[in-house]
């Protein structure tokens, strides 16, 4: 299920039907052409990319997905991931479409500080296919009351969303609660107020600011579990909210869910996506020396239809990723840090054992998908599915 019907308007009944956007489908790259840099802040850009007529359905998606972008730097690969921030385009004319994300400068992180002078119109960088569940099956939106929380660029999906909620229902109605600590730090701000002034009495925006002083204490500080009750005893009433949508840090959303939780919020109507769990994403596969007669674990990968073999040290307690890396390069990934669900799997013979997840479902779990990034051999040989 999906918010968007996959069928095209007009289309000729000989054309097969489009994949329905968010389903779930191998990540895979393709070369996009940035057109616009937009400065959001002092250290933080938009950027949107053309995708050509015939990569349309590669890149169709929900609002809120993500995207990872490749490319080299200091002579090594690096990924990165971003949700994208706009509302999906759909065309029936055959036109390009647009992906458009944000990426905010990381105190000495090497891509994003590259992003805000390395990009610019015209430049060509690998994109990913656009992966994640953050909203789906949110499908009827009549008469719902939706709220987004966030902190710093955690706001770029719930961009998206809130476009979609607004403009699929005429009775909907979206709520933001969105922390900083300046207004100078405030991503889309005129966005947000455009949005405020576009559907007055259905948009409600409280911004929290950490260091700088708002008329509303409430609205002053940093966001702790005693404020986070305060605001849902004052300005946001759980009892009247349909779903919710958290991104952040790990920190805010952890703190969130256990307060919705405990006033009685229904964890199915809750959805979060992290923004970093604080580790450095993979670059490439880590070195690893299978000595001779060293005790190993035997992974077997299958992907894009070929099957490959790799030996992986029993004491260099390395992740299947890893070890997959090795012999397939091109195995997908993208965070590595549990969160994107770009690695996903399934195991179809042995058994590992997962260090986290945030990203896969209950039901996805029971039929044995894994994160391969998260995921260690506890069985001397493990074989993982990609394809499936």
């Amino acid at each position: 299920m999906s918010l968007f019907s996959s069928a095209r308007a007009g289309a000729p009944a000989s054309v097969p039907p489009r994949r329905s956007p968010g389903e779930r489908t191998r990540a895979r790259f393709h070369t996009l052409t940035v057109e616009d840099v937009r400065p959001l802040t002092d250290d933080a850009v938009e950027v949107t990319f053309t995708v050509p007529a015939a990569l349309a359905d590669d890149y169709d998606h929900l609002p809120g997905q993500y995207v990872a972008l490749r490319t080299t730097l200091e002579g090594t690969e690096v990924r990165r991931s971003y949700s994208l921030c706009r509302a999906p385009e759909h065309r029936t004319d055959g036109a390009p479409t647009r992906l458009s994300v944000a990426v905010k400068r990381d105190e000495g992180g090497l891509f994003s500080t590259w992003a805000q002078t390395g990009l610019h119109p015209g430049f060509e960088i690998d994109v990913m296919s656009p992966q994640g569940t953050f909203t789906s099956g949110l499908d009827d939106l009549d008469h719902k009351h939706v709220v987004g929380i966030a902190a710093g660029s955690g706001i770029t999906p719930l961009m998206a969303l809130a476009h979609t909620v607004l403009t699929r229902s005429t009775t909907s109605r979206f709520t933001l609660l969105y922390t900083n600590r300046s207004t100078l730090d405030v991503m889309f701000l005129e966005d947000l107020a455009d949005l405020k002034d576009r559907y007055p009495t259905r948009v409600t925006l409280h911004h929290v600011l950490s260091r700088e002083q708002r008329t509303a204490p409430v609205l002053s500080g940093r966001i702790d579990e005693e404020k986070l009750r305060t605001i849902f005893g004052s300005l946001i009433d759980p009892a009247d909210v349909d779903e919710w949508f958290l991104c952040g840090p790990l920190s805010l959303v952890d703190l969130c869910r256990e307060v919705l939780s405990d006033v009685g919020v229904a964890r199915e109507h809750i959805r979060f996506e992290l923004f970093t769990t604080g580790d450095e994403p993979l670059r490439t596969a880590r070195p690893v020396e299978v000595r001779a007669g060293a005790a190993t674990f035997r992974i077997e990968v299958n992907l894009d239809g070929v099957s490959s073999t790799v030996e992986s040290p029993v004491d260099a307690h390395e992740s299947v990723l890893n070890a997959a890396l090795r012999v397939r390069p091109d195995a997908p990934f993208a965070c590595a840090g549990g969160v994107c669900g770009t690695c996903r799997a399934r195991v179809i013979e042995g058994s590992v054992s997962m260090t986290e997840n945030y990203a896969l479902e209950p039901d996805e779990l029971e039929r044995g998908y894994v994160l391969t990034c998260q995921s260690h051999p506890t069985s001397d040989r493990v074989v993982v599915d990609y394809d499936v």
